[in-house]
């Protein structure tokens, strides 16, 4: 036997346990007990994504205040619920994987992980008073949008995210839809409608 095949088969247990630790969620799957914490341990891509979870998470516990730290801690724990409501999903890795990519986004936008991107401007149908700004994050594991409604009532803030287009982009979040084309801009916030024009 050559010395470099030697060398390879000798590196081969070290290459197979470097893999097997690579597929560990940040979790003890010893201690799954749920299909879906099950399906992450057997899934080296859901897996990481796990790890990634983890210190997104970590990193954002650092750096927002107490009072949101609560908040967060709370919907932490409600996400996880819901991840693991993925059970019930036809394809449950994909359902798992948007899961992980929509929440780790939220994280590090919110806990300012990432570079923030030029806002665009719109004016919206309610008037002079009635404005839309556009933070569009292109970089993140899910494409997200940042919307600010300003008007002279009130100011309020919401995270959309990319979903499937045939024409122009669309997002969706919490109460909130948002469609873009062009210059133009329209969706619904909290099931009231509205119209705007990049400016």
């Amino acid at each position: 036997m050559s010395t470099n095949k030697t060398i390879w088969f000798a590196a081969m247990p070290l290459l197979f346990a470097v893999e097997l630790q690579a597929a560990q969620p940040a979790y003890d799957c010893s201690k799954a007990s749920h299909e879906i914490e099950m399906l992450i341990c057997e899934n080296e891509s859901l897996a990481a994504l796990d790890r990634k979870m983890e210190e997104v998470y970590r990193q954002a516990m650092k750096a927002l205040p107490e009072d949101e730290k609560k908040t967060q801690r709370a919907l932490q724990r409600g996400w996880i619920k819901g991840r693991n409501d993925c059970w019930k999903a036809s394809d449950k890795v994909a359902c798992v994987e948007l899961d992980y990519g929509q929440r780790i986004t939220e994280l590090q936008i919110i806990s300012g992980q990432l570079v923030v991107p030029e806002a665009v401007e719109y004016r919206c149908d309610g008037g002079k008073y009635d404005g839309l700004t556009a933070v569009f994050y292109n970089q993140t594991l899910v494409p997200a949008v940042v919307l600010t409604r300003v008007s002279d009532s009130s100011d309020a803030q919401a995270i959309a995210y990319r979903l499937p287009s045939g024409s122009g982009a669309k997002y969706a979040g919490d109460q909130v839809e948002f469609w873009t084309k062009g210059k133009e801009a329209m969706g619904s916030w909290s099931g009231k409608p509205f119209q705007c024009r990049e400016l």
